[in-house]
């Protein structure tokens, strides 16, 4: 039941208003098609556990609840659901509620439908800081998720910060971990070329300066023992050329940028990204 027509959560009122009688509702409910979340408040079968929660709580996933539902690349880090409230909204405790509010302007056709893409990302921003916007705004705009008139509406709705995260991101990032080096990399103000294709080695995350290659491997392609010694013949090869590489995994990047990072500056402080 999930379409434009069919939206997950629905209120008493919108289900009113498609014809259903009171008795047809207990009905639906009773069948397992509707599920019933407070008072004047249903999920149709086979809604999301977190669509169906915001519901619960009064209104719609938000922030990076919402952005993780339309596929969007948000960290792996465990979050709480981030619910949309509207401005004026009312939040119900419910059970197990570690549910995150919303409150801010704007109006959907549906009682409990999502924030639009722009508004998800200026939540982001505002809730999470400029690195997480940065890197799920590259997602939108790679994905098409991000018209050229959303992309302005959100320009004019960010402080200066966000204006520059704007004018510095692209619409062709390969993935949200390349979007997040080239992120933590910028205060360096490094020459930092992606998706390289090298003679003999073929396609790489990044170069920096002319000879610093630097793979970073996403754990889902990058399992077991042929994926690695395909990384080794490719690491070769580049040094066969006279290329450095210096490949991290993941977790690294996310969770321990201090020693990504200084690995990357020692190189750099001893010239081996230079020809």
């Amino acid at each position: 039941m999930c379409t434009a027509d069919h939206p997950t959560v629905v209120s008493f009122r919108e289900l009113s208003s498609s014809g259903f009688t009171r008795r047809a509702i207990r009905q639906q409910v009773a069948e397992g098609a509707l599920r019933a979340l407070r008072r004047g408040v249903y999920a149709w079968e086979g809604a999301c556990d977190v669509v169906a929660e915001a519901g619960a709580h009064g209104g719609s996933i938000a922030c990076v609840t919402a952005a993780r539902h339309l596929g969007l690349w948000v960290s792996e880090t465990e979050h709480p659901t981030h619910v949309w409230l509207r401005a004026h909204g009312r939040s119900y405790a419910h059970e197990n509620c570690r549910c995150i509010a919303h409150w801010d302007d704007g109006s959907t056709r549906d009682a409990f439908g999502m924030p639009t893409v722009p508004r998800v990302l200026r939540q982001i921003l505002l809730c999470r800081g400029i690195e997480e916007f940065f890197v799920t705004l590259e997602s939108a705009r790679r994905q098409g998720m991000l018209t050229a008139s959303g992309l302005r509406w959100l320009t004019k709705r960010v402080g200066p910060e966000g204006r520059d995260a704007i004018g510095y991101s692209r619409a062709d990032a390969d993935s949200g971990l390349e979007s997040l080096l080239r992120w933590r990399l910028r205060p360096h103000g490094l020459a930092v070329r992606t998706q390289v294709r090298i003679l003999s080695v073929g396609r790489v995350d990044f170069v920096i300066g002319e000879r610093l290659i630097v793979e970073v491997d996403g754990a889902p392609n990058h399992d077991g023992e042929s994926h690695r010694h395909r990384d080794l013949v490719r690491d070769a090869n580049a040094a066969a050329w006279g290329y450095v590489t210096l490949r991290f995994d993941y977790a690294m990047v996310v969770h321990d940028w201090a020693t990504v990072e200084l690995a990357i500056l020692a190189h750099i402080d001893r010239g081996l990204h230079l020809a």
